[in-house]
């Protein structure tokens, strides 16, 4: 008798997620943004967001004046309704990670509307910049 090997995540699986773009490079995370509690900061965006998204860190976003930079990505369901990628920077306070979380678990990008108050941190990367990340 064989013995089954638990299934891991398949790719197409995660893309039918949000995806949640953490910066925590050069600027981003670093004590070059003080009194921010960096490391609680993705800790909670992956404990409250871990089983609805996909939540990871990259190195350098390359957009250090926004430091702390959060992408959210939408799923495959908010890309199909006209989603795209929303670049958010300075979200160095508790509030904005709670407001991000909000927004990510009714749907994300194209499938709702995020907080209004989202909108002072959204900002428009250099499309070199957005191609590191967007694809």
């Amino acid at each position: 008798m064989s013995r089954r090997r638990p299934r891991e995540t398949a790719p197409t699986a995660l893309a039918a997620r949000c995806t949640v773009t953490v910066c925590r490079g050069c600027c981003c995370g670093t004590p070059k943004v003080p009194g921010v509690d960096h490391a609680a900061q993705l800790a909670g965006l992956k404990s409250e967001l871990g089983h609805i998204a996909q939540v990871r860190a990259v190195n350098c976003l390359d957009a250090c004046e926004q430091a702390n930079v959060v992408v959210i990505q939408p799923s495959s369901a908010g890309r199909a309704a006209g989603g795209r990628p929303v670049w958010l920077g300075l979200v160095n306070d508790p509030d904005a990670s709670a407001d991000i979380t909000a927004w990510v678990r009714d749907g994300g990008p194209g499938l709702a509307d995020p907080p209004d108050i989202l909108d002072l941190y959204a900002f428009q990367p250099s499309r070199r910049v957005r191609r590191t990340i967007d694809g």
